[in-house]
């Protein structure tokens, strides 16, 4: 399989400034007794995630005598901005949670992350494959991944049943059929977490993936312009599928992954039919539904073509997770992200957060059935772009995401996204 290819335009060099300060590092890593305390954020907030991640550590501790390694668990949403206020006052965590793209091209132009390019074990990069190149910058390697995660639309198939729709959507025609089949019968046909902001910027990332092509994506991510007319053509797109009312009651302030009212939630309980999400999503859901297992009816399709776009078709998007050493941190740093990525570690990561891991040697241990759909897609899509807040950076990405809500809040429209856009990129 391709699972292991790179996101396409992923280490596109987008150097904008994040205002991370150059100075300071992650604090004192070593003992008077000369042991070695490293600090590790993630964002698994599961029982099953945060099982995993403890295991992991003690397990590399036994195998390290003197290493002690403390986890927090930062909620996902919070992440980027703590990590941000971390590195600035110079306590950051040795090891952290990192995105690839533009976000992980700040932080690098920033001094503020370790240079892994000879540290990564020889058979680290030959089970990862080209997914490594979606953390280097300059040639450098500044990260390892530890799942890929396209995204596109999971459903249950029994409310899709319920309310007669029986064959997937596969144009965005088809697709507003089925809304329509479902407001019929009394189902949210989707849910979105607002709140969060970013889950309602996916829609229109997709809308630009289907209206824009992949060479005028790769140009905004490098050349910081937005005035192809493709960008407006996707919010107008967006804004006139949001005015069938598609979306939950109250999606603007619904969270995304947080308990049963979150977007992920409503689908856990069958509460709402459809989710536009990454491939972490059925791990999520599983962890929100009645009896904690995942859900049994969960399926998933590809984000339907759009007439008239100059994008292709089997287009998808997506992000690589992977996680990064502070350019301070130990050394034994580089060495515990290598464990991470060993076969046997892998495979238990795609057990506990129920996802796709970047080791190809894990892919066995994926058998969730909206999972191997996502595969299979990844397998025939054309080109797959990381998340365009994740290609385009921080700031420029947050402010993205913030004008989508506005637009879908009655407080802006296409033409004001992409000026938001362009006012945030004229600044870095």
């Amino acid at each position: 399989m391709r699972a292991t290819r790179t996101l396409a335009a992923s280490t596109a060099v987008v150097m904008g400034a994040l205002a991370l300060a150059a100075c300071g590092g992650s604090g004192d890593s070593g003992g008077d007794d000369g042991s070695v305390q490293m600090t590790y954020w993630h964002n698994s907030t599961t029982d099953d995630g945060k099982a995993y991640q403890q295991e992991m550590a003690d397990a590399f501790e036994a195998e390290h005598p003197g290493v002690e390694i403390t986890l927090q668990v930062v909620q996902n949403e919070d992440m980027d901005g703590k990590l941000q206020t971390a590195l600035n006052s110079g306590d950051a965590p040795d090891v952290f949670m990192a995105r690839g793209g533009g976000k992980l091209a700040d932080i690098a132009e920033a001094g503020q992350v370790m240079d892994l390019t000879d540290l990564v074990d020889d058979s680290t990069r030959d089970a990862l494959g080209t997914t490594v190149e979606a953390f280097t910058v300059d040639g450098k390697v500044y990260g390892m991944p530890t799942a890929v995660l396209p995204g596109g639309i999971f459903y249950s198939k029994d409310l899709f049943a319920q309310a007669g729709i029986t064959d997937l959507p596969t144009t965005m025609t088809a697709l507003e059929d089925a809304v329509a089949k479902l407001k019929a019968a009394g189902i949210a046909p989707i849910a979105l977490g607002g709140k969060d902001a970013w889950p309602a910027a996916h829609w229109y990332y997709f809308f630009a993936l289907r209206a824009c092509s992949q060479e005028t994506v790769e140009a905004a991510a490098t050349e910081r312009s937005f005035d192809d007319p493709c960008w407006t053509e996707a919010g107008e797109q967006y804004a006139q599928f949001a005015d069938l009312e598609p979306f939950n009651e109250g999606f603007l302030s619904t969270t995304a992954q947080q308990g049963a009212g979150s977007s992920a939630g409503l689908v856990a309980n069958h509460q709402a039919a459809m989710e536009l999400m990454g491939a972490w999503n059925p791990g999520v859901i599983g962890g929100l539904t009645p009896d904690g297992e995942p859900l049994a009816d969960l399926g998933w399709f590809p984000f339907p073509e759009v007439e008239g776009g100059q994008g292709d078709p089997t287009a998808m998007m997506g992000g690589i997770d992977g996680l990064s050493c502070h350019v301070d941190a130990p050394a034994e740093c580089p060495e515990f992200l290598n464990f991470l990525l060993e076969k046997d570690n892998q495979e238990g990561f795609a057990e506990a957060f129920v996802s796709i891991p970047a080791s190809k040697e894990a892919l066995g241990a994926v058998t969730d059935p909206a999972l191997q759909e996502i595969l299979a897609a990844y397998e025939d899509a054309a080109y797959v772009s990381v998340w365009l807040d994740t290609l385009f950076g921080q700031n420029v990405g947050n402010a993205l995401n913030t004008a989508v809500v506005e637009m879908l809040a009655g407080q802006g429209d296409a033409a004001s996204i992409v000026a938001t856009v362009n006012a945030a990129a004229a600044k870095e």
